[in-house]
């Protein structure tokens, strides 16, 4: 640790007694410096707090679920889980969270906004703790290499579960679904596409949802009716939710971020998406010929080679595809023939 001597000016009102009544200035201290960042603290306390952070050293861990915490205060936080008391609603999304922090943090994914910047690259996160774990993985050297594809890693379990990509060992299972995942993480993910109970149904197709306030948004796509207007193009939408997510198209905003690979993704369905190329997952299977993929329209493409349905045709020599990729490829052809 060094200790420096740092002041920063505060400013104070003069005392009676100064016949000016000028505002002076009171200096304070900040002798404890963090050796990594630079960054400077007046109390002991505050720099051994901010020290953590680097060490990744956990002294607090959860007794429900053995999560460990940097400091005590997140450890309370994080208790507030296991109550399974939401009280704060998404106004966008309906999503629900027990703390007003979690639902303030949340709310950023809507805004797009990242207060929290990293110095070095300049890249900005939505949640203060992804940048310390950004700051982590700058600080310590990566001395665990997996021995297959040389991929180096600061943490050893990071190695463990990266190697299992290789191995395809899926140590993680869903009970009530009977599959397997790579990491912890991905189960819990997985997890929670079926843990809400779903009591309202649609009277048209019969989708289920857990909440009538998703039901009646879901009813707008069978009136037609779209009272959310984007204020670039004019393109109008039955839900808040998708209008927010038209609008990246116009910032090129790319707020949903691969923690695997950082590959960033303006949409979290996209991401969701992404991820099954890290764990394999497949779970649209063909009745057919027992083929799995990872998303539903690469079934609906491949179900096409078994009806022999070919849904795109040239309008110009009646000539019949199975994808529309194939009949833009075929309409070269009429180009070339009729320059």
């Amino acid at each position: 640790m060094n200790e420096t001597d740092f002041a920063v000016g505060l400013p104070v009102i003069a005392d009676d007694n100064d016949t000016n009544s000028k505002i002076e200035t009171c200096m304070v201290r900040k002798d404890f410096t963090c050796d990594i960042f630079g960054k400077e603290f007046s109390k002991k306390k505050h720099f051994k707090k901010h020290y953590v952070t680097h060490t990744n050293e956990k002294c607090f861990s959860c007794d429900q679920c053995k999560k460990e915490f940097h400091q005590e205060s997140d450890l309370k936080r994080h208790f507030q889980t296991h109550t399974n008391e939401k009280h704060f609603s998404c106004d966008v999304c309906n999503k629900e969270f027990p703390l007003k922090g979690s639902l303030f943090s949340h709310s950023r994914t809507h805004t797009y906004e990242k207060p929290f910047t990293c110095d070095v690259y300049k890249k900005g996160f939505v949640l203060k703790k992804n940048l310390t774990e950004q700051y982590h993985t700058l600080t310590t050297e990566k001395t665990y290499a997996c021995d297959i594809c040389q991929k180096e890693f600061c943490r050893e379990c990071d190695l463990k579960n990266y190697f299992r990509s290789h191995t395809n060992e899926k140590p993680y299972s869903c009970v009530e679904y009977n599959k397997q995942f790579f990491e912890k993480r991905y189960l819990k993910r997985h997890q929670r596409t079926h843990s809400s109970e779903k009591t309202f149904s649609c009277d048209v197709c019969k989708k289920e949802f857990s909440k009538k306030q998703h039901l009646n948004e879901h009813y707008r796509t069978h009136t037609n009716e779209k009272p959310y207007s984007c204020v670039v193009c004019g393109k109008a939408f039955s839900l808040k939710d998708s209008l927010n997510k038209h609008y990246r198209t116009h910032t090129g905003e790319k707020p949903f971020s691969c923690d695997v690979c950082n590959k960033e993704f303006s949409q979290k369905c996209t991401l969701n998406e992404h991820y099954r190329i890290h764990t394999n997952e497949r779970p649209y299977p063909c009745d057919v010929c027992k083929n799995k993929f990872r998303q539903k329209k690469h079934l609906k493409r491949h179900f096409l080679t078994h009806t022999n349905e070919k849904p795109f045709s040239c309008d110009l020599c009646g000539k019949k595809y199975t994808e529309k990729r194939y009949l833009n490829k075929h309409y070269i052809s009429h180009t070339t023939e009729n320059p």
